[in-house]
């Protein structure tokens, strides 16, 4: 019968375990909660592996909704928009990790949800995810909980120079304020609005690393190459796979990042952000329950990305082979290469970036490009990593880019 799920349920469900499916297979409906580029990015993987995709988020025609099969558009605790995404899909996963815990609860009592709500909310708090990384034997940096001016004042003189950032809400380097000594503390608390924030002693930093790993709902893992990074004014400018760290490093970098997966009892796409200090010391910066920026490059340089990993964890298949078949460099590309040195609007010369052995060009589909706004990222593969960043280097000669190190 032409359209027909038999012997499936409407919503594409079977090997049910407990009322939910174990196993989505291809012409199941999958749901994403966000429609930003990483929602994007998951529809097309679904996709191409011959799911169906529906998107909820409140603005219509987002980078997720403009390639998904259908979008709800309605605020994410709507409860309405939650029965009926649930009501639709064998399960669902989320593209950010703000979603409200509340509504994947909600969703859970009817369908699959990946990663679970309680893997969510642990890095939705930067006091409780630090909480949760010392309580599974991961190192973090020094740090203290603020969330009255009395333990503003009690944080210990040794923290500083420090970091403060709200406890919530921040992202590429929002919700944060250098604090260069304690008596600088009440003015930068004050100044974020008071609210629970955390303290943490800046690091004397090497390099800023980063681990993205799927973990299948058996408990199988796949971790891909550490990637390393660099950032301009918080928000992450470039990654270079695989890092050029030793190789203890790396291992040990890929011990912790599955150590925090396994402690969460994950089932995804995590990324596990680390900071390596000057004495090679490995210290785990912030997790993100879902695909990742640094990861993008995967797409193009690996045999599975991170979102092809998404689609299988979160349909109950086997994961894939994260293996890199050559280096690569990402490149973000944010709304101000869309503005000339004078302000005034262009279009950037994405021609003579593609004419660039090895570039591959992966734009969001975002209708307004602002400064600071994540558009797209350039790709570029290479022999080794010397030779795609020479090339990543020209990327950002022509785009007007800083200079990859």
């Amino acid at each position: 019968m032409a359209g027909s799920h038999s012997p499936l349920d409407p919503a594409g469900r079977e090997d049910r375990a407990g009322g939910k499916a174990q196993h989505c297979p291809p012409g199941s409906w999958l749901g994403v909660m966000g429609g930003g580029q990483l929602g994007r990015m998951f529809c097309m993987a679904a996709q191409a592996m011959g799911y169906r995709v529906c998107v909820l988020d409140p603005i219509p025609d987002g980078p997720a909704g403009s390639v998904a099969d259908r979008q709800i558009v309605a605020a994410y605790d709507d409860p309405e928009a939650l029965d009926a995404l649930a009501s639709l899909c064998a399960a669902v996963t989320t593209e950010f990790e703000n979603v409200p815990a509340q509504s994947l609860e909600r969703l859970a009592l009817r369908c699959v949800v990946r990663p679970a709500a309680s893997a969510v909310s642990a890095a939705q708090d930067r006091i409780a995810e630090k909480t949760f990384l010392r309580s599974c034997g991961v190192p973090v940096g020094p740090y203290a909980a603020v969330a009255t001016a009395a333990e503003g004042a009690a944080v210990a003189p040794e923290l500083f120079p420090a970091i403060c950032k709200t406890a919530r809400m921040g992202y590429d380097g929002k919700g944060q304020i250098t604090v260069p000594a304690p008596r600088d503390l009440p003015q930068a608390w004050q100044a974020l609005g008071g609210v629970p924030c955390v303290v943490e002693q800046r690091i004397d930093l090497r390099r800023e690393l980063s681990v993205v790993l799927a973990r299948g709902h058996d408990g199988a893992v796949a971790v891909f190459a550490v990637q390393e990074n660099e950032h301009r004014h918080g928000i992450l400018a470039v990654s270079i796979s695989p890092a050029r760290i030793p190789p203890e490093t790396a291992e040990r970098a890929r011990e912790i990042a599955i150590q925090v997966a396994q402690g969460l009892q994950y089932t995804g796409v995590l990324c596990v952000e680390l900071f390596e200090r000057t004495d090679g010391a490995l210290l785990v910066n912030e997790i993100a329950p879902r695909p990742h920026n640094s990861g993008h490059a995967t797409i193009d340089a690996c045999i599975n990305s991170q979102f092809d990993q998404q689609v299988r964890a979160l349909a109950g298949l086997p994961l894939g082979d994260p293996t890199a078949m050559r280096p690569s460099v990402m490149c973000n590309l944010l709304g101000d290469v869309w503005f000339g040195s004078d302000g005034a609007p262009r279009t950037p010369p994405f021609d003579a970036v593609l004419a660039i052995p090895g570039a591959r060009l992966h734009l969001y589909g975002k209708t307004e490009a602002r400064p600071g706004r994540k558009m797209g990222h350039v790709t570029v593969l290479g022999a080794s990593v010397d030779e795609a960043l020479a090339r990543a280097r020209l990327v950002a000669a022509i785009l007007g880019l800083e200079t990859p190190r």
